[in-house]
């Protein structure tokens, strides 16, 4: 028995037709789908610039009111007869702006005096020949350095101890005098 599909006769352009009607489809989908693709990469384009530009409008906002506040600190200095009270209003507006940094995550690095000197939160800009204290030592810090949510966004500014190069010289010495 010979199968009917066999002896019936393939219609070939019917299938090139559906075929092509079928490819057509599937273009116009990927038409479709590379332009809601661009309109979303535009969206996120636009909402990524309305971040950047209103993003610290809550940190402005907490600024200008420090700002007010040194302006009154100001008036009143030049009002004010006692240096006591402008110091007094100059110590409560910092103090509110370290409370504004620490609420957007800003914290001081630790007082390094007495501690040894890391680099990757001081920066030495002098040194100072001390042999009571051991070398790489911070002796003093010259500006406070701070940390953001765990990053280190300025390093503490320190003065850190060297030995003396009189000691070292003698220490020098008396070595070769021993080698020879």
């Amino acid at each position: 028995m010979v199968d009917e599909q066999e002896t019936q006769p393939v219609n070939f352009e019917e299938l090139l037709e559906s075929e092509k009607k079928r490819s057509e489809d599937y273009l116009t989908r990927l038409r479709y789908m590379q332009a809601d693709l661009e309109n979303q990469k535009k969206r996120f384009d636009r909402e990524a610039e309305q971040i950047k530009n209103h993003g610290n409008e809550r940190l402005v906002i907490s600024l200008l009111d420090v700002v007010d506040e040194l302006e009154l600190a100001v008036k009143n200095g030049e009002i004010s007869t006692s240096p006591e009270s402008l110091i007094e209003g100059v110590e409560l507006t910092l103090k509110k702006l370290r409370k504004v940094l620490e609420q957007e995550g800003v914290t001081p690095i630790e007082s390094p005096e007495g501690k040894i000197f890391d680099p990757c939160r001081h920066h030495a800009v002098i040194t100072e020949e001390k042999d009571d204290v051991p070398e790489c030592t911070v002796l003093e810090e010259i500006r406070k350095g701070y940390i953001m949510r765990g990053k280190i966004i300025r390093p503490t500014i320190v003065k850190v101890a060297v030995k003396s190069t009189k000691n070292n010289q003698s220490q020098s010495n008396q070595m070769e005098e021993k080698n020879k």
